[in-house]
């Protein structure tokens, strides 16, 4: 059966996968791996004066593009799909030393990457440790009656980066009272009442809340030293 037609890449070899055992024209030895199509007749990589290039598999485009950059003879490996009736790329041939240059400048840049995300995890920790410094001063200036140790931890909850809590909300990043009230609610909602048991035993979620609003505003009461009323 003869080979269908194979793509062409202007300035590039071509080298098939073939899908049935094929002898080599010239040298015949076979069954081939990778073969060079000329004039419809295969020859192996050694009679096409290919033998020295390595096998370079698809899937990264970097470390592929920086070979054939590096690689003064390539090639490109197809095999024929039959039920597409097209050939797909399979990979490339290049020089042994030009692909471990190519790595070479992928661990660079990978190294370079791992620093560069080293640097920036290290800024957004310094962020957040600042605005959690700045949740639990906030906290204490509204309520300070509230200890130190639950001021902090109920900035740190609330402050958490990606956690969606109200702390990260527009308007808890710049601060605003109903944000930071609204952690502190929720902090003794959880903490100093029995809610989360209510809400275990079945109770709905606004029948919970208003069981447990007095307590809330209880706690509220001694940490802000004053009587407003609890929002719930």
């Amino acid at each position: 059966m003869a080979f269908p037609t194979t793509p062409r890449s202007p300035g590039r070899l071509v080298v098939v996968q073939p899908l049935k055992r094929k002898r080599c024209a010239g040298c015949r030895r076979g069954p081939l791996s990778l073969l060079l199509l000329e004039d419809g007749a295969p020859w192996c990589l050694a009679c096409a004066d290919l033998g020295h290039l390595v096998f370079l598999p698809r899937g990264d485009t970097a470390l592929t593009r920086r070979s054939w950059e590096e690689s003064s003879l390539s090639a490109v490996v197809v095999r024929f799909n039959r039920r597409k009736s097209r050939y797909e790329r399979q990979g490339v041939l290049v020089e042994a030393a030009a692909l471990a240059r190519a790595e070479a400048r992928c661990l660079a840049d990978a190294e370079a990457r791992r620093r560069r995300r080293a640097r920036e995890a290290r800024g957004r920790a310094m962020a957040d440790e600042r605005f959690a410094a700045a949740f639990t001063a906030e906290i204490l200036r509204l309520f300070p009656g509230c200890p130190d140790g639950r001021a902090r931890a109920i900035a740190a909850h609330a402050s958490v980066r990606g956690s969606g809590r109200v702390g990260r909300s527009a308007a808890g990043r710049v601060l605003s009272e109903g944000a930071v009230t609204a952690a502190v609610v929720a902090a003794v909602r959880h903490v100093d009442t029995p809610y989360d048991r209510l809400l275990m035993s079945g109770v709905a979620r606004y029948e919970a809340r208003r069981r447990i609003a007095p307590s809330v505003e209880d706690v509220l009461r001694t940490w802000r030293g004053a009587g407003e009323e609890y929002a719930g």
